[in-house]
């Protein structure tokens, strides 16, 4: 499948000057007898699936549990993600006096509505795999918080976790007690993040805006790369309510002289990410233009893509997640790294294609079209807005030959739940709705009345404790024979998706 300039049409003859012809060209006229080796060796290379996805479990040791509970309890008195305030200056004040850590180490910043996360993991693999020390920082987590901060591409341990905030802890204290509010649950942890990166000491930083981008608390770095990942609707309430008011905030990464890599966005997003790289001065590389998705594949435990970075192509590169998104998370996370080390600038030649193949292997993004039980087969995926909802239900059509597919599906009071259950009603056969152990959850009863609307009352079962759904819908899935090819979706929330994962003896 190829990614191609939106003015291309279909009807025109091919320009042999177009890269993209080139590429597409290169791939038919190759060697048949060369193509069948490739191919059995490409079905062996695929046959062992997606990495273990490294979600880390409680500390064994119970003091070390205890501490970090602690920890937790500590963080959670203070304001939620949930509730913010559009400014920057109580993060400046905490970096000011742990000095500047951000400073120490170069930054890749990550922006965007949907695929931020998975984007990042791509990015990190990519980076270590050119020996590079990575720190990474995403949010929110799956199951548990030592998740968002990772060092070497591994989630931080409990008791450098703990370390950390309390090293920090006298000048949060600090930074409080100068302040008209106190440092936010999410501040506390981005100053966490910067500390322990530059204490590790990273080579360079990965970081994952929570929400928006101009003052979300992570805009105290200076991106040498900003990742803009595709824009849509969600967070109306806080980011503004078109794709245009919510690019003018995400547009706040980017920096002076930087290089923004752009994934495919709508027309008016594009157009205000365009004129703020103009107004600072930033080099702009397109997706479907300077770089994109050449061809895919569906294959065992993924797909199999061609990708056309800065610096040229790179064939046959096996991914380990399912869905066309997932493939473009893939060309946005390379056109990132090529930038950093200067393709496309500095230097003309692509990144080393073994090196590549090797990192991309490797990636696993938990939560996100993610098996975790068979027979019946039982999927997670944390879509939680509707664009997201359609990547994944477009994705396990593609991916799992569901003959009957359950729904269970528990959401954020906060979110467009309508949309979210309209993406799924084409491929849920029916749905169990739930809710999880969040205060924001929707209440089971409220999404069930929006469910019957959508679904009709017959499609639609409630379950209020998410035990009880994830049961019903594996007994749905089996209704029709042990063989007869059902399965489960779990979705709606991150928080969800992670109770789920638990239940499931999964972390």
């Amino acid at each position: 499948m190829s990614e191609l300039p939106p003015d291309h049409n279909a009807d025109d003859q091919p320009d042999p000057l177009d890269p993209f012809d080139e590429i597409i060209a290169e791939e038919t006229d190759r060697d048949p007898d060369l193509a069948v080796i490739e191919a059995g060796s490409r079905t062996l290379r695929t046959q062992g699936g997606p990495p273990d996805a490294d979600i880390p479990t409680r500390p064994a040791d119970p003091e070390v549990d205890k501490a970090l509970r602690e920890v937790e309890t500590e963080l959670a008195t203070r304001w939620g993600e949930t509730k913010l305030e559009p400014s920057v200056s109580r993060i400046a004040a905490l970096m000011d006096v742990l000095g500047e850590p951000q400073r120490s180490y170069p930054s890749i910043h990550i922006t965007g509505t949907n695929g931020k996360t998975s984007t990042a993991r791509m990015i990190e693999a990519l980076l270590g795999a050119f020996e590079l020390r990575t720190g990474r920082y995403t949010s929110p987590h799956v199951q548990s918080i030592t998740e968002r901060i990772s060092l070497d591409g591994a989630p931080i341990a409990p008791e450098r976790f703990i370390e950390t905030y309390q090293d920090i802890k006298p000048y949060v204290e600090m930074v409080d007690a100068s302040q008209e509010y106190r440092l936010s649950f999410f501040e506390v942890l981005t100053g966490m993040a910067y500390a322990a990166f530059a204490d590790a000491p990273a080579d360079v930083a990965v970081v994952e805006v929570g929400m928006g981008g101009s003052w979300d608390a992570t805009n105290v770095i200076d991106g040498d790369v900003a990742v803009v990942t595709p824009i849509d609707l969600d967070h109306t309430d806080r980011l503004g309510e078109t794709h245009a008011e919510i690019a003018t905030e995400k547009a706040g990464i980017i920096k002076q002289g930087a290089t923004v890599i752009m994934a495919q966005q709508p027309v008016d997003a594009a157009q205000v990410l365009l004129k703020k790289a103009v107004e600072v001065d930033a080099t702009v590389a397109r997706e479907g233009l300077e770089f994109g998705v050449v061809e895919r594949q569906v294959a065992v435990g993924g797909q199999l893509v061609t990708l056309r970075g800065l610096g040229g192509e790179y064939p046959e590169v096996y991914l380990p997640l399912h869905g066309a998104h997932q493939a473009h998370n893939a060309a946005v996370a390379l056109a990132a790294v090529e930038a950093f080390f200067g393709v496309g600038a500095q230097r003309a030649d692509a990144l080393d294609l073994d090196t590549v193949r090797k990192a991309f292997a490797a990636v696993a993004s938990p939560g996100r079209l993610e098996v975790v039980r068979r027979s019946p087969t039982v999927v997670l995926d944390a879509a939680h807005n509707p664009a997201g909802a359609r990547a994944a239900a477009e994705a396990i059509g593609e991916a799992f030959q569901f003959s009957r597919l359950i729904g269970v599906v528990g959401a954020s009071g906060d979110k467009n739940v309508r949309g979210l259950l309209e993406a799924f009603e084409p491929v849920f056969a029916e749905v169990v709705v739930t809710q999880n152990s969040s205060h924001r959850a929707m209440d089971a009863d409220e999404l069930a009345g929006i469910a019957v609307e959508v679904f009709g009352e017959e499609r639609v079962q409630v379950e209020p404790r998410l035990p009880d759904a994830l049961e019903a819908a594996i007994t749905l899935a089996e209704e029709e024979g042990e063989f007869s090819g059902g399965g489960v979706l779990v979705t709606g929330s991150v928080i969800t998706v992670g109770e789920a994962r638990l239940l499931l003896g999964r972390g």
